[in-house]
């Protein structure tokens, strides 16, 4: 049922708690996908990247192939927060009168820790993977919850944020318009010229262009997000208390972010013919995910089995996916 919501979508996002084996799952997945004949990215924007760890070998912020069909690719968040804040300053610089740019300067030293930008940051790359990837597919690895939360809803405060500046700068340019008027009156008298007028004109319809595009990466972001026909976010929890409560809390969160659920993963499942001590685990467990089920039942749900092994490697995963497959 899982790798079938995958074959249907261009994006698919895994998030949950942490350590509940979300980058399991999302890798587990991308490799099927590839074996089936599709193009696959898997993304990790998780800061504690385990992507590389999983496949053993090196995924750094430029990507890799990881198998036939599968690229690998680890977003650095403090790297890509440098790279944003760097361009950023750049516009900035070079639209802001130059005696500023000290002002400049500061105001981005103070924004690199402040809170949001990271996350600002990491969605600008995300935007940017999905923009320009020409994969079927693309799975995301998400941080834990809390940060995966806010990113949802990021698209839409970031959509409205430039929707006030772009407000702001037109009210500032319609006033630096009546200005300009009253400065070719006094040209016309030769009392002014008319240089710094067209070099204001110019900034002003430079700014514009940056708010303008930045509108319309963050519109069609947010209409990715929505669209259940091409994107879905599949929540990982193991059987416990504390993953299925942040689960179920997770799932509200994504709801009013406009964002479609389209299947928990419980993974971990202790099996019921190991002893009695398993069997009194997988009990226990049963109580928590029917706290799910009562809470979320219309959510297709799906168990994994806790494996006796590590899921280390491309024959490890191979493995995982077959077991992914016979889930029901």
């Amino acid at each position: 049922m899982l790798l079938r919501l995958a074959a249907q979508r261009r994006v698919l996002f895994v998030g949950g708690k942490g350590g509940v084996g979300k980058t399991a799952v999302a890798s587990a997945v991308a490799l099927a996908q590839a074996r089936a004949g599709r193009r696959v990215l898997v993304v990790s924007t998780d800061p504690a990247h385990n992507l590389g760890h999983l496949w053993d070998r090196p995924v750094g912020d430029r990507g890799v192939s990881l198998a036939p069909g599968l690229d690998g690719l680890e977003i650095d968040p403090a790297r890509t927060t440098d790279e944003h804040l760097r361009t950023v300053g750049h516009t900035l610089r070079r639209l802001m009168p130059e005696h500023l740019s000290r002002e400049v300067d500061k105001h981005l030293e103070l924004a690199r820790d402040a809170p949001g930008t990271h996350e600002a940051a990491v969605l600008e790359r995300i935007a940017e993977v999905l923009e320009s990837s020409d994969h079927d597919l693309v799975v995301l690895d998400t941080a834990p919850s809390g940060h995966t939360a806010r990113l949802m809803s990021l698209p839409e405060t970031m959509a409205a944020w430039t929707e006030g500046l772009l407000r702001r700068q037109d009210r500032s340019a319609r006033f630096g318009a009546a200005l300009r008027g009253l400065e070719d009156d006094a040209a016309a008298r030769n009392i002014v010229g008319t240089g710094r007028r067209d070099l204001r004109a110019d900034r002003d319809q430079e700014i514009r262009q940056v708010l303008l595009r930045r509108r319309t990466r963050f519109a069609e972001l947010r209409d990715l997000l929505g669209d259940d026909a091409r994107t879905a976010f599949v929540i990982v929890l193991a059987a416990e208390r504390l993953p299925a409560l942040e689960s179920i809390e997770l799932y509200g969160q994504l709801l009013r972010s406009g964002v479609s659920v389209g299947a928990l993963v419980v993974n971990k499942r202790s099996p019921a013919d190991r002893g009695e001590f398993l069997a009194r685990r997988r009990a226990q467990e049963q109580v928590h995910l029917d706290t799910v089920r009562e809470a979320l039942p219309h959510v297709p749900l799906i168990e994994l089995p806790l494996l006796a092994e590590d899921i280390v490697g491309e024959s490890a995963l191979e493995r995982f996916a077959a077991e992914i497959a016979r889930a029901r």
